[in-house]
């Protein structure tokens, strides 16, 4: 019997609950009694789903997490459930009723079209995981909802569904493969899938090139927390070669309208930082414009302005000094200011951030930001603060 089999019985399911609380120093001590009346295999299965519910929490939450069950490349490879969720709303929102979500993995993403009301048939060709999404399915209460189908995706009909979603595998035996044609299955069938279907939602790698994103889709880039999570490709949205950032929680849209480069200009009193999903989606010109502000370097996607403006697509900051890189002058400055909380921030450049605040060794209550970067193509470093939000400003949705 696999360790799934043994935790959803009567005595595995109480073995969980009587495990869940147990930290990793204790392990060894609560395995040892365990295994005086629970059979080993048992007792160990048990450690070790809660060992992965620990790491769950993180991208399911702590409800979910203590409920559900993984294995370690489930933990890995599913998506974090705000962005589950939001791909959800937004299919519910096209008028999806209906979806065929192939590569379901351990169910993240199946689970989340269901609290949406969708009906999902969940694909996945390993049969550990696919029983893990059933489980799931079931433990979530949302088994009358999704329907877990052990079986080749490219083998599966999908005529009788609203929509399709294909999370191809990005990993292979040696990592991460970066290569769409070496997802599984490759970027190219997932495509030739969703133009069969009246609408569909192809999950990618955020790093994808964009001259890789067929004309027929629009694609989208998704940051959670600041954190850029993931690329969707979708079909049938009746904005074809659309390109958007949606920064969660929020959400919260900026939508391209095709704008040349920003022109470069001087360093001013403000630098912005675009979230990470406005720079994968190539959308901070759009920013810039919003801002009133220009690049600090043609190569460099940091946005400079003489203003405070707020806009939920960047990070302002107020900068106090800019001198060219070097050590020693920035390790004084810090000292002169009492400065013992450094953030280093970098963008065009090789220094390490731990390596330089080794060098700077900040000492004293205050605290400030430097960001090495390029100005003009010139090696250089800006130093500052978090700048006040206007509440003057309103910034678009």
């Amino acid at each position: 019997m696999n360790d799934l089999a043994l935790l959803l019985t009567p005595e595995g399911r109480a073995l969980l609950d009587e495990v869940r609380d147990t930290e990793p120093a204790q392990e060894l001590a609560v395995a040892t009694r365990l295994r005086r009346d629970h059979p080993a295999e048992l007792v160990s299965a048990a450690l070790g789903q809660a060992r992965l519910r620990r790491r769950a929490v993180a991208k399911f939450g702590a409800a979910d997490a203590g409920r559900m069950f993984f294995t370690p490349n489930g933990v890995e490879q599913s998506t974090r459930t705000s962005v589950a969720a939001y791909r959800a709303r937004r299919l519910k929102e096209l008028g999806v009723t209906s979806v065929a979500d192939l590569c379901c993995g351990i169910g993240g993403d199946a689970l989340a079209l269901a609290r949406e009301g969708i009906r999902v048939l969940a694909v996945d060709r390993d049969p550990a995981t696919a029983a893990t999404a059933r489980a799931n399915a079931e433990a979530l209460g949302l088994a009358g909802l999704i329907e877990v189908r052990e079986a080749d995706v490219t083998e599966v009909d999908t005529a009788g569904y609203d929509a399709v979603f294909v999370d191809p595998a990005r990993r292979g035996g040696r990592g991460r493969v970066f290569d769409p044609e070496a997802y599984s299955p490759p970027l190219s069938w997932a495509v030739e899938a969703a133009l069969r279907a009246p609408r569909a939602a192809l999950k990618i790698a955020p790093g994808i090139p964009h001259e890789t994103v067929p004309a027929e889709a629009e694609a989208e880039w998704i940051s959670d927390g600041g954190d850029v999570k993931e690329a969707v490709l979708w079909f049938g949205t009746g904005t074809p070669g659309a390109v958007r950032a949606t920064l969660l929680p929020g959400p919260r849209t900026l939508i391209g309208r095709g704008l040349p480069d920003p022109a470069v200009r001087p360093v001013g009193r403000y630098l912005y930082e675009p979230d990470g999903a406005v720079i994968r989606a190539h959308l901070v010109a759009e920013v810039a414009e919003e801002l009133g502000g220009g690049l600090v370097d043609p190569t460099i996607a940091y946005v400079t302005a003489d203003e405070p403006r707020s806009t939920p697509y960047a990070t302002a900051y107020e900068i106090t000094d800019r001198m060219p890189f070097n050590v020693k002058k920035l390790k004084a400055l810090l000292r002169e200011r009492g400065v013992g909380t450094l953030t280093v921030k970098k963008r065009g450049s090789a220094v390490e951030p731990e390596e330089l605040r080794r060098k700077v060794k900040p000492q004293g209550p205050n605290a400030a930001t430097v960001f090495l970067t390029r100005v003009a193509g010139a090696p250089t470093m800006l130093i500052g603060a978090p700048a006040p939000v206007p509440t003057t400003a309103s910034a678009p949705a």
